[in-house]
């Protein structure tokens, strides 16, 4: 298994993921109970935060705007600005029993803990995994990830837009989820490359 190149990945279909159906954003109590009896008993979800892009150096990044959980087949969209979608997500996060599957999570981690008061428990950090299969020495993103594993080219068009604004726009909430949806589907991809 080896990272492809930008041009390789540039020639991949583009992975579809979620669409609108699938994905909840948990805005209040109603929705924060939702996705709490949607995740609370998965053994691994996909996860992912967005932080506003700091566009100035020096500039301290304000946290994460948004929290993003998912399922094979459900989405979870945790803005920061409602305290019942963070005491949604601060559940299932600190929930032991769940394995949480991201690119990259050792930031998010700390943001979470600093910003959020949220002690993430039981994770499991792919670009570290897949370095690691692929005798990389640099750590693996989600899109080589997708691209590597599922042979698909991961969207990053929203990636840089403006997380703390709100009602998030349709390809921000596609965007979030599936960024989310992708680490539990290499996650799943590669238990059965492996069993």
């Amino acid at each position: 298994m080896e990272r492809p190149t930008k041009e390789q990945i540039s020639q991949l279909p583009l992975y579809i993921g979620l669409g609108l159906r699938d994905i909840i954003i948990v805005e209040n109590e109603l929705d924060a109970a939702q996705a709490i009896t949607a995740l609370k008993n998965e053994t691994s979800i996909g996860f992912d935060t967005e932080s506003k892009p700091i566009f100035q150096k020096g500039q301290v990044s304000p946290g994460p705007s948004l929290i993003q959980l998912a399922t094979e087949s459900k989405a979870f969209l945790f803005p920061v600005r409602f305290l019942s979608a963070v005491a949604a997500a601060k559940e299932i996060l600190e929930n032991p029993k769940i394995k949480k599957i991201g690119f990259g999570i050792k930031d998010d981690n700390k943001e979470l803990r600093n910003k959020l008061n949220i002690e993430i428990t039981n994770t499991q950090d792919l670009s570290v995994t897949l370095k690691q299969l692929a005798g990389e020495k640099n750590s693996i993103g989600a899109r080589a990830a997708v691209a590597m594993v599922l042979g698909k080219r991961l969207g990053k068009g929203a990636q840089k837009s403006n997380w703390g604004a709100y009602p998030l726009k349709e390809n921000q909430i596609l965007y979030a989820a599936n960024d989310a949806h992708s680490a539990i589907c290499v996650e799943r991809a590669l238990v059965s490359l492996r069993s």
